[in-house]
């Protein structure tokens, strides 16, 4: 048989996997869609969040509506085009667009990453200044232990690793509990959408889209799920382990905003808010100190997450695009390319997060709205790629996805417009 697996003899009956079978043919193929959707929750992200809750209350929760739907969509036709094609996005991009495209698609989020990278050792300098520790000894010792966890483990420990820190990103629940949030005005606010026609608002929406659906987050799955070696016969297990992540890590999202909302802006502190450790440090007083310690301890967990993830997706794309070798579980020697942009990265990222006076809280920001701009042109690749029945066969998007698809990017497109138009506007004021 194709997958190397023999059929059952002749007149014997299949037996029916029990239990701890079942258990592992989930594992086999769970873990992608969960790990790259929780690590959108970094801190970048847990920033952009604070301050949306900060800044406007609870009036952006109903947001993360369309844009967890907008999620899935994304993300399973990424994880649906590495299962049919074993290839990652970078590579099919390549092969479709040719080396001029890759080469300005690698370039753009080679820039954008490499300040989303220096966000998430910010946040593990911000986090570990909360519990007393310098961001001299914290930094430099979280980047040497990510960095010998990705060089030196294999793909399956580093994949469990990743799953166990998704776990710790209950702590945002439970602080959002805790700040006593209104919770009938909340749900009005999740269902009742609210527009606001100002540069803020509208920079704030394309910056939690560009955060919530980050271009790096399609190249970082659909490699994964190639290295895992997921099949077709696997693939329900893998779509719903998309569907699974993008839901929880928008729920993380929607109790930031919500702990941020309850108390923050209530508190008539909207424009306070310098970076993600600035929540966690307000919420103290108005929430209580476990609220704001378990927030910080949020903030750490997704930092040293994504400190892994954002080099490792920098160096999956680029190396792809390029056509070297990849993959964690390949030694040093077998893909010396990606295992020196990983250390590249990482090691510039933390360095210049040490440098004094960096305006830390504007390169978050200004990364995720990068994010937001450039989304719509993946997303312009993807849709062409996963529509295209020579490459995908039966596999390819229908005519019913590929509407609600192309709309999506059209109200990407669209809101990325009125907000550079209003940056515009106020700049010429």
């Amino acid at each position: 048989m194709a997958d190397g697996r023999s059929p059952p003899a002749h007149g014997v009956r299949a037996a029916h996997p029990g239990l701890f079978a079942r258990i592992g043919m989930v594992l086999a193929v769970v873990g992608p869609g969960i790990i790259t959707a929780n690590v959108d929750n970094d801190a970048g992200g847990i920033a952009t969040y604070s301050q949306a809750g900060a800044m406007f209350g609870y009036s952006m929760l109903w947001t993360l509506v369309p844009i967890t739907l907008a999620l899935i969509l994304v993300q399973e036709m990424c994880a649906r085009m590495g299962v049919v094609t074993g290839k990652g996005l970078a590579d099919l991009i390549r092969e479709r667009f040719g080396v001029k495209a890759t080469v300005y698609v690698m370039l753009a989020f080679l820039v954008a990453n490499l300040g989303t990278v220096m966000a998430e050792f910010a946040g593990v300098a911000q986090a570990m200044e909360i519990f007393g520790a310098s961001r001299y000894v914290s930094v430099p010792l979280a980047a040497m232990g990510v960095w010998a966890l990705v060089v030196k483990g294999t793909a399956k420990t580093v994949e469990r690793v990743f799953l166990v820190a998704c776990l710790f990103y209950v702590s945002y629940i439970v602080s959002g509990v805790m700040a006593g949030p209104d919770w009938g005005e909340a749900l009005r606010a999740t269902v009742r959408p609210t527009v606001r026609l100002e540069t803020s608002f509208l920079v704030m929406l394309v910056t939690l889209v560009g955060t919530t659906i980050s271009p790096w987050m399609q190249f970082y799955l659909q490699s994964s799920v190639v290295e895992k070696g997921v099949r077709l016969d696997e693939y329900p297990l893998s779509r719903l382990d998309v569907v699974v992540g993008c839901i929880v890590t928008d729920v993380v999202s929607f109790f930031i905003i919500l702990a941020c909302g309850a108390t923050i802006f209530r508190a008539g502190a909207g424009t306070s808010i310098e970076t993600a450790s600035d929540a966690a440090v307000a919420l103290v007083p108005l929430a209580g100190k476990y609220a704001g310690w378990l927030f910080a301890f949020g903030l750490l967990n997704a930092s040293l997450f994504a400190a892994s993830i954002l080099p490792l997706s920098t160096a999956f794309y680029i190396c792809e695009g390029l056509g070297w070798e990849t993959g964690v579980d390949k030694r040093f020697s077998e893909a010396p390319q990606f295992y020196w942009l990983f250390t590249f990265i990482m090691a510039l990222g933390a360095g210049l997060v040490l440098l004094p006076g960096l305006p830390l809280l504007k390169i978050m920001i200004v990364s995720q709205t990068v994010n937001g701009v450039l989304l719509p042109f993946i997303l312009v690749f993807m849709l062409l790629l996963a529509g295209d029945g020579r490459l995908m066969g039966r596999y390819r998007n229908g005519p019913v996805l590929s509407a609600v698809a192309w709309a999506t990017v059209g109200v990407l497109v669209v809101l990325t417009v009125a907000m550079l138009v209003f940056i515009a506007r106020d700049a010429l004021r």
